[in-house]
């Protein structure tokens, strides 16, 4: 399979691994007092997250490619249960090529693995757990049931980051503790609007796939709506064929 062109928009002139790469550097070059999220979503043209119940469904080979190069320079990937649900999760997050060259950078070969989950409604026994390179962390809450927490300290190192939500500065303190400062956010919309509320949202890398959805799917995001518009800042436009590749950053 060749490889898709990715170029900075208005230009024909094709973008390497290495230009997109420098093209989402992180912005925070030193390590601040908490961590950097990045949130990365594709979406429908007509607003669409998912369709037949995933997201990638509505990713081409370019969204997939730059999906890749985003999750090599992560240091903790964060994603939500219902997503991990949804979306598998098993096994490997990136290729054997991509950890080589996470190891030449100073890097763990794979980047940590960190789920939201407030009622610990995950599977101990499933693929997820089972063939996880590195040890998953759950970030839960108190009231999450005792039972449920025991079954999963088996399998991932479980911490309690609010009492019956998630807080995202909570479980933002959770992550700062263990190096993590490079946050890669895979979804889905309930934890995207939760760290909007928190106003932890550094980023935003958002695919806009050509098609249109309609049906009943959710936005990227799902949250409180009295919390006001969130201005961003347009980074860069990139283009492969008729989809856009969209960077935003907080102001």
């Amino acid at each position: 399979m060749s490889t898709p062109v990715i170029t900075a928009a208005g230009s024909a002139r094709e973008l390497d691994d290495g230009e997109l790469l420098a093209a989402y550097g992180w912005d925070r070059a030193a390590e601040p007092a908490r961590p950097y999220f990045r949130f990365n979503f594709v979406a429908s043209v007509d607003g669409a997250v998912s369709w037949n119940g995933r997201s990638g469904e509505l990713g081409d080979d370019a969204d997939r490619r730059l999906f890749g190069l985003l999750r090599s320079t992560a240091q903790v990937i964060l994603v939500g249960a219902g997503t991990v649900r949804a979306e598998g999760y098993a096994g490997e997050l990136v290729s054997a090529q991509t950890r080589s060259w996470r190891t030449r950078q100073g890097l763990p070969a794979h980047p940590g693995i960190a789920v939201v989950s407030a009622s610990l409604d995950l599977d101990p026994e499933s693929g997820f757990f089972a063939a996880a390179p590195v040890k998953p962390l759950v970030l839960t809450t108190a009231a999450a049931p005792d039972g449920r927490r025991a079954a999963l300290e088996e399998v991932a190192d479980v911490v309690v980051a609010g009492a019956r939500t998630v807080e995202p500065g909570l479980a933002a303190r959770a992550l700062a503790r263990r190096g993590a400062f490079r946050v890669l956010c895979e979804g889905g919309p309930t934890l995207f609007g939760s760290f909007q509320a928190a106003g932890l949202v550094d980023e935003l890398c958002l695919t806009l796939s050509p098609v249109l959805a309609a049906g009943s799917s959710s936005r990227i995001s799902a949250g409180t709506p009295e919390l006001g518009l969130a201005r961003l800042r347009l980074r860069h436009v990139l283009r492969s064929g008729d989809t856009l590749l969209l960077r935003y950053l907080a102001r």
